[in-house]
């Protein structure tokens, strides 16, 4: 192991992704630059329990004929518009190797994380955000059990700001016959760093981290929440477990109910950033199904929000992220550091 004088709070300098063998670009001098670029407005945060004009709230129509039922906890059921669908016919289109395409199948899920219309994730409690655990091991199980399904990938979109079609809290189920282009990346390099160590690359990881202690946000028994050394998005964050699993399913019940507490803790410290409801994508990373053993893969989640500077102040990916490689101005380092001095009641409930 070797370590050179680069001093990361000043100086530009490039930082490798170990998932994903890609680099990114730090500037961290960049930081007290003017800003007079393009300023979000705020949703409103006030929202009913109930909307009668929304198709995820419990009783209420969705698209066509199809209505949901008085549901109390959270909810699950087949996407209406999905963007992938079971019965598509296998196919392969190849010209020259030039023009290549192939099909894909799938299905897609909805979950609707509570019946109350204006309760996000951080605002439900540590059991209810429980069940939503124990839904999203069921949906797997069941998706698992088609033998045509290679990837199952949740995730979530919370806010205007992230393209979030509907402000009922929900997330997604995407199942896919082929391993998307993120996970597949992060299995390259997870199963060259086992067949090397015969160890977790994240296990790894994370204990570096652990005693390094500079970008660790917060923690428990179980889950440890840290800013990756390679983080791009400004507070993006990774949730990883301490014992290595591959999928979520292997989780004991008392490491279910830890992961419930994290992240009630890290999505409250996220509304609490910029006192507003905080946008984010979140994706959950696990092993492929049906695909042979997975034993280099190491479960995590990924926290992806855009905000920069203020509520209303975000990071675009444009210009030299788009056509070089992914830059950042403040330091994973800073941003841990902003997230572990944040308070874990949420704001709507401080004094």
């Amino acid at each position: 192991m070797s370590e050179v004088s680069i001093d990361f709070k000043m100086h530009p300098h490039r930082r490798k992704n170990i998932l994903t063998g890609e680099w990114l670009l730090v500037s961290p001098q960049r930081t007290q630059r003017p800003w007079q670029g393009k300023v979000e407005s705020l949703p409103g945060d006030r929202r009913p329990s109930f909307d009668p004009a929304c198709y995820l709230c419990p009783g209420n129509k969705r698209a066509g004929d199809k209505v949901n039922p008085k549901y109390t906890s959270c909810f699950s059921f087949t996407n209406d518009f999905s963007a992938l669908e079971i019965d598509t016919p296998l196919r392969e289109f190849n010209v020259a190797d030039l023009l290549v395409a192939k099909s894909q199948s799938g299905i897609c899920r909805v979950i609707c994380f509570s019946p109350r219309h204006d309760l996000t994730l951080p605002q439900l409690s540590v059991n209810e955000i429980d069940d939503v655990i124990e839904l999203w091991c069921d949906e797997f199980k069941s998706l698992a059990a088609n033998n045509q399904i290679r990837y199952i990938l949740f995730f979530e979109n919370k806010g205007e700001i992230m393209g979030c079609s509907n402000p009922h809290p929900h997330g997604q189920i995407w199942a896919s016959s082929d391993i998307p282009v993120e996970p597949f990346k992060e299995t390259i390099q997870q199963k060259k760093y086992f067949e090397s160590t015969g160890r977790s690359l994240i296990g790894d990881y994370l204990k570096l981290e652990l005693e390094r202690k500079e970008r660790i946000v917060i923690s428990n028994e179980h889950f440890v929440v840290l800013v990756p050394f390679w983080a791009i998005w400004p507070f993006e964050v990774m949730l990883i477990s301490r014992r290595q699993v591959q999928t979520l399913v292997q989780f004991s019940a008392e490491e279910k109910s830890a992961l419930a507490d994290i992240l009630k803790r890290i999505t409250t410290r996220y509304d609490n950033i910029f006192k507003t409801s905080f946008p984010y994508s979140a994706g959950m990373h696990q092993s492929p199904v049906n695909d042979g053993d997975h034993p280099e893969w190491h479960w995590h989640m990924h926290f992806l929000p855009p905000l920069l500077r203020s509520a209303t102040v975000k990071k675009f990916m444009v210009g030299y992220e788009m056509l070089g490689n992914p830059q950042r101005d403040i330091t994973a380092e800073w941003a841990a550091e902003a997230l572990r001095n944040l308070s874990e009641i949420h704001y709507t409930e401080a004094s």
